[in-house]
């Protein structure tokens, strides 16, 4: 089986500063795995368009899209938090990135793929309605989940996101759209400081201690997101592809191993395959020790691309 696989170069342009965590190299690092593996064959790539005006105000509220817009510097750089930087490039990396997402459901909908990966930045999962933090600009992965019940007219969509950091602009954003599940596991308390009692009754957070491995992964996925799924029927499953949990990613303080993402995918392709006709997007959110989130990556899409 063939899986879609969107990115453009633009995301590349967007810079953080020198040793800023969020940087090209990450792009670059997956394309050269999958090269080198051997599974680049099994990818059909597609060009990133561009979000479109529409599609960003269903999450995002319109005086913020116009600042982000007006923040965008001519030259060097604009920090909008101690984290969250934008170079002149930004805005078009951030464009592509969130309509990566858009146009990824749109494959899946009209059935040219049924799974696709969106290797893109800046990520989008702290992105709250009308905040920019944590890296993070546009929320490409609700971006994707409101297209799919807008434009499409689908009535359940799941979001799923294993990233070390608590999705709280996703949270932010679907807390209490019944349309939506939102399930997560993060390391908790770390940045941002947020999740750890869930703020509406379609979230199913799983705070994970500093130093969790694979075993209590698999233990939050099987006793609190798989029975939720099953209950919930999914139409489509989004997954925020987070891989800086991964042990060898000294950003934080959990230990997953790249098994760990093979199995949480295949776990849930089984969710896909039973409610949504097998349908799945996933949009790369963090991951920042190179070699260890290209082989993440890897492992992801080996999964996805199975049953």
């Amino acid at each position: 089986m063939t899986i879609g696989y969107i990115t453009h170069t633009d995301c590349l342009l967007h810079e953080s500063g020198q040793g800023h965590p969020e940087s090209p190299a990450r792009l670059l690092a997956i394309n050269d795995r999958l090269i080198g593996c051997g599974l680049d064959a099994a990818l059909v790539r597609h060009d990133a368009p561009r979000v479109t005006r529409k599609q960003l105000l269903r999450v995002h509220d319109p005086a913020y899209i116009d600042a982000i817009a007006e923040q965008s510097p001519a030259a060097g750089m604009t920090w909008l938090d101690g984290d969250t930087a934008m170079n002149p490039h930004s805005l078009l990396a951030a464009e592509r990135a969130a309509g990566a997402a858009a146009s990824a459901v749109a494959l899946v909908m009209t059935g040219e793929h049924r799974r696709v990966f969106c290797a893109v930045r800046p990520p989008g999962h702290h992105a709250e309605r009308d905040r920019a933090m944590g890296f993070c600009l546009y929320n490409n992965v609700a971006i994707a989940a409101y297209e799919a019940l807008e434009a499409y007219g689908l009535a359940r969509v799941a979001i799923v996101d294993f990233d070390v950091h608590h999705g709280n602009g996703t949270e932010h954003i679907v807390a209490d759209d019944s349309r939506i599940l939102f399930c997560s596991t993060f390391q908790h308390p770390f940045y941002p400081h947020s999740g750890s009692t869930p703020s509406a009754d379609n979230i199913v957070n799983v705070p994970l201690a500093a130093g969790s491995g694979g075993a209590a992964f698999a233990c939050a996925v099987e006793e609190h997101w798989l029975p939720r799924l099953a209950d919930f029927a999914p139409e489509l499953v989004l997954i925020s592809a987070g891989f800086d949990a991964h042990q060898a990613d000294d950003m934080a303080g959990l230990t997953f191993v790249d098994s760990d993402y093979a199995w949480v995918t295949s776990e849930l392709c089984r969710v896909a395959n039973t409610s949504a006709a097998g349908r799945i997007v996933s949009c790369l959110e963090g991951g920042y020790e190179l070699h260890a989130l290209a082989r993440s990556v890897e492992a992801h899409l080996k999964a996805l691309i199975g049953p």
